[in-house]
């Protein structure tokens, strides 16, 4: 080819490819403003409304009042300590319970899989106060678990149900599908291959879970745990109906200050506080996608 017909190739070729940046920014384009809108607006706003207050006389002033009443307020503390808490021990059993879960349907074939895997999914399609009523019905005082124990003349059971271990169990009932879906796809990067060799060599079932499964889950793990942090901590309508009224959850807390006080201004630096906490396990989720993408490239 001339380098005379060249050079219209090349600037059709170019023309192409601005068509296709331009078509591929409008499509994101919505998307893009929803998000500046619905969330990255009110956080700007929570966060300035809660510096840049009313002074006695009436003027704007910046004033962080309420962020050292939050973190002076025994209270305030006493509830920000039971969601970290309920976190922190919500995430263990997610990932211990629902790892062993996505372990056996990666592995194993049949009926019984299937059966495990609809077991697993089915508190997808529950909806959370549901699922809080039947836990009540079920564990609370007089329920269906103390009935079959007064029949065969056993103790009462020490119900959990408005006790910090109510929220627990409800949260992880209510996560668990995500998490086992979401663990099950990244074990699908391990090979059977690797595992067929790695016996064939002698390894027992422990070191091939060591040495073959894990350091492939690393990713998966992460991803997990992030996305199930940032459901528990914002979690409302479980804490709410299953968790003591003192010390309570964020959720229900910033409810509270907001409809039962009227303290608007306090409600929303709790959000703020909340938010702080969500964004440095958001930014863990984001920096391992950036990694999974950079090793992919």
């Amino acid at each position: 080819m001339s380098a005379a017909d060249a050079a219209p190739a090349a600037l059709s070729r170019h023309r192409f490819i601005n068509r296709g940046s331009s078509i591929g920014l409008l499509l994101v384009a919505l998307p893009v403003f929803l998000l500046v809108w619905l969330i990255i607006f009110p956080i700007f706003s929570a966060v300035v409304g809660t510096i840049l207050v009313r002074g006695p006389d009436g003027a704007t002033e910046v004033s962080l009042a309420s962020y050292r009443f939050f973190f002076t307020d025994g209270y305030s503390l006493g509830n920000l300590w039971l969601t970290l808490w309920t976190t922190a021990v919500c995430g263990v059993l997610l990932l211990a319970i629902g790892l062993p879960i996505a372990l056996y349907l990666r592995f194993s074939q049949g009926r019984l899989a299937a059966y495990v895997q609809a077991l697993a999914i089915f508190p997808m399609f529950v909806p959370s106060i549901i699922l809080a009523y039947a836990l009540i019905r079920t564990i609370g005082p007089n329920g269906t678990v103390d009935l079959l124990l007064n029949a065969v003349g056993l103790p009462k059971l020490r119900t959990p149900y408005l006790t910090p271990w109510g929220p627990v169990i409800g949260l992880v009932w209510d996560n668990l599908p995500l998490a086992v879906l979401m663990l099950t796809a990244g074990l699908s990067s391990v090979s059977n291959s690797a595992i067929e060799a790695a016996r064939d060599v002698g390894a027992r079932p422990l070191r091939v879970f060591v040495s073959i499964i894990l350091p492939r889950m690393g990713n998966s793990l992460l991803v997990t745990a992030s996305f199930a942090v940032l459901g528990i901590f914002s979690a409302f309508t479980l804490p709410y109906v299953l968790g003591p009224a003192s010390p309570e959850m964020m959720g229900p807390f910033m409810q509270r200050t907001f409809a039962d006080m009227n303290d608007p201004l306090n409600a929303m630096t709790q959000a703020v506080i909340t938010f702080g906490f969500c964004l440095l396990f958001g930014i863990f989720y984001v920096r391992s996608i950036a990694k999974n993408r950079e090793a992919r490239a």
